[in-house]
């Protein structure tokens, strides 16, 4: 089946920001002004469309990254209904929460651009920060929407000045507000140098006229400093300009483009999605400067049975590949596979390969998503965003391909958990719904993990916070019908080591027939970053090798001393015995362990000795290394009155808090520190108190650095260690 659009005509883009920045009211307007919603939901009335979930409605916070798919013809094409206009979106309304964090990377991993939100009057937030380096993790083209300018305090100049001082200085504002505050009237486009006003029903009807005389000055000011900017993308331009011709509109716009596409341009766009002012430009903008796939690289990934490299071009006429970057459970249709198409076609019915796992699956439907909603189709094409029914093995991350082309994508990586309760069925009828409820919800969420103390056997569920793990037990009870009593917030310790450090032991049992014999000597040290190449790019680690998430396995076995069948034994023996550390019993992680040596009986070998071998040398070799306890860093931004800073001070000094430096913004003081998070638990009490209710705060995860000697003995009391 034919596609209905051109891929040149499509744009995969998210939109994201902190929480608060006004994310979701600007993808309500786009819906709206798209034709996918005949209203505007606000989320003040708890009625969004991306805002879908009941907890998300109930909390007025964007949880889950929901998909939506529309068309958009540009603001001011009369022939507004004329398919040859249209470009096709594929949007991805992503959370601003940090406890949300992984519905922003996975987005990242599988668009091609992004709409960031800024508030007005509070310019760069810590989450947008965090968004920021996703989108430089992944290459991903760049707009800037200064939102909210009709707010309180809002600062179009000061909002981008922390852009470039918290972001990138490759920021460049491509518009002007008309006014501020209760006077936000329109926007003026440095490019074509007129002013657009927004009017009629929810600002659908956007008339162009001359700049005000009044903004005249300053528009010119902000143009000539765009075309110093745009026309050192281009050598045949700045040579034109400098010789005193200016550049045409058109010509100005296709460089932009170039420079936006390399991520060497973040323009600036501004208005106020909530009084219907900028949003149709900024569509606009996606569609002129945003990358269609086809401006994209080809994708790359792995020949599973040669492991050569390999290229997928964003065509039709290539091999089927994609990558599944989000499960959700549906209470309709049950499990949906997200999946971004890199390459080919693939159709409803049809049977794919799942190159992670080996397995062949069947795709029993095909959906296009609106937030909450479905459309059925048979087939989805390269470039396309949709989701699947029917594929029952599939995990976040995994590669789906064509069985006759096989392809292994790059995984998406994730962070840790940070945060840690104990969680207890009340009934027996619970517990038996809870372990089905937990493992679909540790499915859909790769941030969050479900264990068992090995002590208790009570069960430990993990996340990125409170809010987080709070929204997954509401989850459990409204979708599953589950009742739980949930303990205490705990922070989630690791153990590691400081230096190297070598161990032998010999498995030796006897008790009548075979026995048997296993006898292994290693080396562990602390694991080292991945060397990075000219390009940046990580160089690939040895044959002899085996590299996973916080672990490294080195096999230096020479001659044969240990046969090849007992070493990933070993290997498993030494990563079981890093899961309980030595200093307070938590996980060991970041640790490489090499085998260098060892011996083997003909007879009495088995992997199960080798095993045992391993835990045991491990356990020797780590009491000799220097283990520690490792404990979340946060980094806190607290935004307050400039009277109450030598309080907040103080407090976060008492906090092993580490007060990194201050701003001002929006006429507030902006704090920055770095906060050992078991010592944050219940802070936002603590610092409404303090001000009155006037400082607000947020936190996000930054690294796992070494507890004090003397808190982590009181961790290894609270243990009873």
């Amino acid at each position: 089946m034919a596609r209905e659009f051109p891929i040149e005509k499509m744009r995969n883009f998210g939109i994201v920001a902190h929480v608060d920045a006004g994310k979701t009211t600007t993808s309500e307007r786009v819906l709206f002004y798209t034709g996918m919603s005949h209203k505007i939901g606000e989320v003040h009335d708890g009625a969004t469309v991306t805002d879908w979930m009941e907890q998300e409605r109930e909390r007025g916070i964007t949880i889950t990254a929901a998909a939506i798919s529309c068309h958009w013809t540009k603001t001011m094409e009369e022939d507004r209904k004329n398919k040859d206009l249209m470009t096709t979106f594929n949007i991805i309304d992503t959370p601003g929460h940090i406890d949300f964090t992984a519905e922003v990377k996975r987005s990242m991993r599988v668009l091609d651009g992004a709409v960031v939100v800024f508030d007005g009057a509070a310019g760069v937030e810590p989450q947008t920060e965090t968004n920021w380096g996703y989108a430089d993790e992944a290459g991903v083209p760049r707009l800037c929407f200064v939102n909210k300018m009709d707010k309180l305090g809002a600062d179009y100049d000061a909002s981008i000045k922390s852009i470039h001082d918290r972001l990138s200085p490759k920021a460049v504002r491509i518009q002007l507000p008309i006014g501020k505050e209760d006077t936000l009237s329109g926007v003026v486009d440095l490019i074509t140098m007129k002013a657009y006003r927004f009017a009629g029903t929810m600002g659908m009807d956007v008339t162009e006229e001359e700049i005000p005389a009044d903004m005249q000055e300053e528009a010119e000011k902000w143009r000539a400093e765009l075309i110093e900017q745009v026309v050192a993308h281009d050598d045949d331009m700045m040579e034109a300009y400098l010789g005193g011709e200016e550049p045409s509109n058109e010509d100005l716009k296709k460089v932009l483009r170039k420079a936006v596409l390399a991520n060497e341009i973040f323009p600036v766009l501004t208005g106020s999605a909530l009084k219907n002012i900028g949003v149709q430009l900024v569509l606009d903008a996606v569609v002129d400067y945003l990358p269609a796939p086809t401006d994209l690289p080809p994708v790359e990934g792995t020949n599973p049975k040669t492991e050569e490299s390999i290229q997928r071009l964003p065509s039709d006429d290539e091999p089927f590949s994609a990558l599944a970057f989000k499960l959700q459970d549906d209470k309709f249709v049950g499990q949906l596979a997200f999946f971004r198409v890199y390459s080919g076609t693939v159709q409803a019915g049809s049977y794919i390969l799942n190159s992670s796992t080996g397995n062949k699956e069947r795709v029993g439907r095909i959906v296009r998503l609106m937030a909450d909603k479905r459309e059925e189709v048979d087939e989805v094409h390269a470039g396309e965003i949709a989701a699947a029914v029917g594929i029952k093995e599939v995990k976040t991350s995994h590669t789906l391909c064509a069985e006759s082309d096989p392809i292994v994508l790059e995984q998406i990586t994730f962070p840790k958990p940070v945060v840690a309760v104990r969680v207890e069925p009340k009934t027996k009828n619970d517990q038996e719904k809870m372990s089905t409820a937990l493992k679909r919800l540790a499915d859909e969420d790769p941030t969050f993990t479900v264990s068992t103390d090995e002590e208790t056997l009570e069960t430990i569920i993990a996340g990125m916070g409170e809010l987080h793990l709070d929204i997954i037990v509401d989850r459990m009870k409204r979708e599953f019908g589950v009742e739980a009593n949930i303990g205490a917030p705990q922070v989630a310790y690791r153990e590691t080591i400081q230096r190297e450090a070598e161990a032998e032991h010999k498995y030796v049992k006897q008790s009548g027939g075979r026995g048997q014999y296993g006898h292994v000597k290693i080396r562990i040290k602390p694991m080292e970053e991945l060397a990075t190449d000219a390009d940046g790019e990580d160089v690939k680690v040895a044959k002899n090798v085996t590299r996973e998430d916080h672990f490294e396995f080195i096999d230096n076995i020479k001659g044969g001393v240990i046969p090849g069948e007992f070493i990933p034994a070993v290997m498993k023996g030494a990563k079981e015995a890093m899961s309980r550390g030595f200093v307070a019993g938590y996980r060991m992680e970041d640790i490489s362990v090499e085998l260098f040596d060892g011996s083997y009986h003909d007879v009495d070998s088995s992997e199960v000795a080798f095993r045992l071998a391993a835990i045991n040398a491990f356990k020797d070799a780590a009491a000799k290394a220097g283990p520690v306890i490792l404990e979340p860093i946060m980094k806190v931004e607290v935004r307050t009155p400039e009277e109450y800073m030598g309080d907040i001070n103080g407090n976060l000094s008492s906090k092993r808090g580490q007060v990194e430096g201050t701003e001002e913004m929006g006429g507030k003081t902006i704090v920055h520190a770095k906060v050992p998070l078991a010592e944050l638990f219940g802070y936002t009490n603590t610092l409404r108190s303090m001000t009155q209710g006037r400082a607000s705060m947020t936190m996000e995860f930054d690294h796992y650095d070494v507890v004090p000697p003397n808190v982590a003995e009181d961790i290894k009391k609270a243990r009873g260690v």
